[in-house]
């Protein structure tokens, strides 16, 4: 277990991650925080899910969920996440988004092995990365996080869209890759613990056989310096440092629980980000609908 010294990342610890592309279990914000969480993230499903939302809860809490429950801007600005992120990306940081990814008990719902950066328009870049968060146990038998060590130094691999509706990716993108077993490192977490991964990293899970629900919080930072290619407009939340670079929309921290102006910021940033996301998809697939 890793754990933070003086509200920093270990050094050798920062170079883990270079070398292998990954980093955890990082001990970050204890069980009994993890818990608390929790218990708001179900209390907000049973008082949302048929509250007259314009778009399914599970859109909203799959895509930006930061923009528009605060409950996902406190996750993904908590200060102990971020001295860990620091640790790698430097003291600059932009909250990129947040979605909480759950497979339900018993689920047959996978993660296919992909990585993160085919899809986000911003090519080959080491400026952004992941922090996976455990709200329950994430081990091997609820479908935990698996990584292929060191793949994070290859170019982007070739993907196919399956949309496969077992997958829970946008596209069920897989990559034109077969990765054996025992190429595969298991990151299991206990609630409170986070993985850090870079956006090239080869990475997927499997079903969840256990009788709990596997919750996490997927927490996406990336450099206010990295400038998206092309010119594309997009959008984040100033975390930490400088981050007001002229290079992205810098958002506000969420009003209160699903309000009009932070769904209309929502619908806007979605539909910037789906022109780069969903590009070439089949026919009228959208993000997480």
């Amino acid at each position: 277990m890793i754990t933070l010294r003086e509200n920093s990342l270990p050094q050798d610890a920062a170079q883990a991650y270079w070398d292998d592309g990954y980093l955890f279990p990082i001990e970050t914000v204890g069980a009994q925080q993890a818990a608390l969480w929790r218990s708001e993230l179900e209390a907000a499903e049973k008082a949302w899910l048929d509250n007259g939302l314009p778009r399914p809860l599970m859109t909203y809490k799959r895509v930006n969920a930061h923009l528009v429950m605060p409950l996902a801007h406190e996750i993904g600005t908590h200060p102990a996440i971020l001295d860990a992120v620091q640790g790698v990306m430097g003291p600059d940081i932009m909250l990129y988004s947040v979605e909480f990814m759950t497979k339900e008990a018993h689920s047959q719902h996978i993660v296919t092995m992909h990585q993160d950066l085919a899809y986000w328009g911003y090519g080959e870049s080491d400026g952004i990365l992941t922090a996976w968060l455990a709200l329950s146990p994430a081990t091997k038998q609820s479908g935990c996080m698996d990584f292929v060590k060191g793949s994070h130094k290859n170019q982007i691999i070739p993907h196919t869209d399956t949309f496969d509706e077992k997958n829970l990716l946008s596209r069920g993108q897989e990559i034109q890759v077969d990765v054996a077993e025992h190429d595969k490192v298991c990151g299991e977490l206990a609630p409170g613990q986070i993985s850090l991964h870079h956006g090239l990293m080869i990475h997927g899970s499997g079903p969840n056989v256990t009788d709990d629900r596997r919750i996490g919080a997927v927490l996406r930072y990336l450099s206010p310096h990295e400038k998206k290619p092309g010119g594309s407009k997009d959008y984040g939340f100033p975390a930490r440092g400088n981050c007001d670079t002229g290079n992205y929309t810098l958002t506000p921290a969420p009003s209160g629980w699903f309000t009009d102006q932070d769904m209309a910021l929502y619908e806007e940033v979605r539909a910037e980000q789906a022109k780069v996301m969903m590009a070439g998809a089949q026919g009228q697939a959208e993000m997480y609908t």
